[in-house]
């Protein structure tokens, strides 16, 4: 079967490989990451893994917020959110 070219809708190609042509032929999968975009491996028609370029990786890995930066952008202006000052209850384990 070996690879399967499948154009993507967005600005890169990707291609799909199955394990054991992604292993024989790395060096050469490597090569269309860098030139054509991410590149699929498969393992029994599913995809498993996918090689990208380190920029691209780099630039998905810092892209999102911290968890505390969403929380500081949420749009809650004018809601009343307040810590209960009651005793924690007591839980018998």
């Amino acid at each position: 079967m070996g690879l399967i070219y499948q154009p993507s809708l967005t600005r890169l190609m990707c291609m799909r490989w199955q394990v054991q042509e992604a292993k024989a032929r790395f060096s050469e999968m490597v090569e269309r990451a860098l030139r054509e975009g991410p590149q699929t491996v498969t393992r029994h028609g599913t995809p498993v893994a996918i090689l990208v370029r380190a920029d691209e990786y780099q630039r998905l890995r810092s892209g999102g917020k911290t968890f505390k930066a969403l929380l500081a952008s949420a749009p809650l202006e004018g809601v009343d959110i307040r810590r209960s000052r009651d005793k924690a209850r007591v839980i018998r384990l």
